[in-house]
């Protein structure tokens, strides 16, 4: 066998850089900000302008229950959905937990939804 096979020291082949642990208490609670974060229904830029533009306005009861229900329809394996509540219909994906676009049920009832599996029906 040849003698310079072995010439790196044993030490000296994987050296990692040492870096500071944070405290376990601040990796808890930033795990539990991004949970919460990524459980939160988002709103996506398209969604906010359609919001505005027919002036639909939900009140935070309202979004809660449908982060619920859209939180629910997720578990039973909805990717996108249609929720109707009493004035507003919502197009949301529940595989990235995003509003993808809103209207009044009044714009709504002329329209034919597609690509969605799960429509949730909400009595506010």
């Amino acid at each position: 066998m040849d003698h310079r096979i072995h010439q790196i020291p044993s030490q000296q082949a994987l050296q990692f850089p040492i870096t500071a642990k944070s405290k376990t208490s601040d990796q808890g609670l930033s795990f539990k900000s991004i949970l919460k974060e990524q459980q939160e229904l988002k709103v996506s830029k398209h969604a906010s302008d359609r919001l505005q533009e027919r002036n639909i306005h939900l009140n935070d009861t309202q979004w809660k229950i449908i982060n619920e229900k859209v939180t629910e329809a997720r578990a039973k394996g909805v990717t996108d959905s249609l929720v109707v509540m009493n004035n507003t219909a919502l197009l949301v994906s529940a595989k990235n937990n995003t509003v993808v676009t809103a209207m009044s049920l009044d714009e709504a009832s002329n329209r034919i939804f597609t690509n969605i599996n799960g429509t949730i029906l909400i009595n506010d």
